[in-house]
């Protein structure tokens, strides 16, 4: 089970890119708040942060039982009012959250299951304001073409090498991985011009926990050099994720 300190170094760095880019869309209107969608958002992660921080924010999730947890966290934080849940997937991306209505919209472990990420990326760049914000997660092939291989599984590592999609096999759970080049690509596609890419996780899955847990100064330790190293090219392309900051 992954501990509660692992888990706040896995995002440290996702969110403070993210706060920096929303900063610098905030400049444009000093203190009104930023309308965000956040897609796939589920119970709030990264939706009730931001409310409290005082930006808009409508999360776009097809679970009904998320929501409900989205819901609660909102309230139990007292940003209700700055919450929105909404029922839907990418493809009513549009429908159910507006055509330029928003400053950012978060993308964070989406793009891996819908069925065209291309249509995706361009329904996510339908519901920007001009020079709006996209925070884009991603499943990267090459980490799981090294773990593949560290346990073991030569085979399926050269799977993942090869596959169009980045999968080791029939039965991987992940219906989709991707490579630095080619999601770049999809986002120019789209109509987005990148501006960071970072690479997220790159130590923080292995690192033992009872290490993390027990060593003072640890968990800060492991922030400093995923920091340092996510920007790093030789690493950021070992990394597990990819987070891109792009605009429309």
């Amino acid at each position: 089970m992954v501990d509660r300190r692992r888990r706040s170094v896995r995002t440290a760095l996702v969110a403070e890119a993210l706060r920096v880019a929303l900063a610098g869309r905030a400049r444009i209107d000093p203190g009104a708040g930023l309308d965000i969608v956040d897609l796939g958002g589920g119970t709030g992660g990264f939706a009730v942060p931001l409310a409290v921080e005082g930006h808009r924010v409508t999360v776009v999730d097809p679970s009904p039982d998320a929501l409900a947890s989205l819901e609660r966290r909102a309230a139990d934080e007292g940003v209700s009012k700055l919450v929105r849940g909404v029922q839907g997937d990418a493809a009513e991306l549009p429908e159910v959250a507006g055509e330029s209505t928003a400053d950012a919209v978060l993308c964070h472990g989406v793009l891996e299951v819908v069925d065209d990420p291309v249509q995706a990326l361009q329904a996510m760049a339908s519901v920007l304001r001009e020079g709006g914000v996209l925070s884009l997660l991603v499943a990267q092939r090459n980490a799981v073409v090294l773990a593949r291989a560290l346990a073991g599984h030569l085979a399926e590592a050269r799977v993942a090498l090869q596959d169009a999609d980045g999968r080791w096999g029939p039965t991987d759970p992940m219906p989709r991985r991707f490579d630095e080049a080619g999601i770049i690509a999809q986002l120019a596609e789209a109509g987005f011009m990148v501006h960071t890419v970072h690479g997220v996780r790159t130590f923080a899955d292995l690192v033992p926990a009872a290490f993390v847990d027990s060593e003072p100064g640890a968990p800060e330790a492991l922030a400093e050099l995923e920091r340092a190293a996510s920007q790093h090219p030789a690493f950021r392309a070992l990394a597990p994720q990819l987070h891109i900051l792009a605009t429309r």
